[in-house]
């Protein structure tokens, strides 16, 4: 697969294919950042499994007539969810943080994409990070080996 059309075909939900296409991959936005409030479970067989609670970071308007807000984290951890959807696949995809998101102290980690797009852990650096609603913080790319997958 390229980034040309047929990777587009695979994602739904693009808030601006014009910016996000490239001839990279597939630039995803965040459409919601989330702080664990209460700790998730997870045990070897599987029957204890409980979701975190996660409670959702508000957004702040810069200035009264801004359309979107931005997220002002602190360092710290936090859950992040992406605008797009993933349909069909025909084989995995690798996700990964932009670098422009790496180069102002965030992260998340990569993995290889199957069937959706979780929710994924960001981790922000000590000073924090601000991050505007719909920003591209992720890139999906033709997979071509490495990462966690994610079914």
């Amino acid at each position: 697969m390229s980034a040309e059309p047929p990777l587009v075909e695979y994602i739904d939900n693009l808030v601006y294919e014009p910016a996000q296409v490239h001839e990279h991959g597939v630039d995803l936005t965040v459409s919601a950042v989330y702080e664990v409030a209460a700790p998730g479970r997870i045990d070897f067989g599987g029957d204890e499994l409980e979701d975190a609670d996660l409670e959702p970071v508000p957004t702040e308007l810069r200035n009264p007539d801004d359309e979107f807000g931005w997220w002002n984290l602190d360092g710290g951890q936090y859950v992040v969810q992406h605008n797009e959807f993933l349909t069909d696949l025909e084989e995995p995809l690798q996700l990964q943080p932009r670098n422009e998101l790496l180069a102002r102290g965030g992260s998340h980690p990569s993995m290889l994409v199957a069937s959706h797009l979780p929710l994924i852990p960001l981790s922000v650096a000590g000073d924090g990070l601000r991050i505007k609603e719909n920003a591209r913080i992720s890139t999906l790319v033709a997979n071509s080996s490495g990462g966690d997958r994610v079914e």
